[in-house]
């Protein structure tokens, strides 16, 4: 089967694509974008998150069929070009990286978190990020990168 989509801007045609297919897997394996990861493959961990038609979804659990006609962006979309997001910046400069597999996941997150509240405290940022699990740090450093990007996206906005 074929299927159509927007992914980060660009119309992609996907040739052979299962019906049991994963966004996932078509993502990573056919269209050659690995930022989105598959860890638990259960909606469970938050690490292959990405957007569908502006909303943040679990793409592990989305047939790749079901985005025909639908508008994707992943982690590499949410960058301008060559240059950085100011969350994926600030979560490299605050050290809220780690291993990095669930980064992706994370900063698609505090994008779409960010999108819907400029000004987050510590308990919005904890509600929003809940579904996204990280095993190598004590979320501090993923608290701090958020409020940082979320600074930096004010003085953006002011200049």
């Amino acid at each position: 089967m074929r299927v159509t989509a927007t992914i980060n801007g660009v119309e992609r045609e996907v040739e052979d694509v299962r019906p049991t297919e994963s966004l996932l897997d078509m993502l990573r394996d056919r269209v050659g974008l690995p930022g989105a990861k598959g860890a638990c493959e259960q909606g469970e961990c938050g690490s292959c998150s990405v957007y569908v038609d502006d909303v943040l979804v679990c793409s592990c659990l989305i047939a790749a069929p079901q985005v025909q006609g639908r508008d994707i962006i992943t982690v590499e979309g949410i960058a301008d070009g060559e240059d950085l997001h100011p969350v994926q910046e600030e979560f490299i400069r605050c050290g809220a990286v780690q291993c990095g597999f669930c980064t992706p996941g994370l900063v698609v997150a505090v994008h779409d978190l960010l999108r819907r509240n400029a000004h987050p405290d510590d308990a919005e940022i904890r509600e929003a990020l809940a579904g996204n699990l990280c095993r190598c740090t004590g979320y501090e450093k993923i608290l701090q990168a958020v409020h940082a990007s979320a600074d930096r996206q004010a003085a953006r906005a002011a200049d």
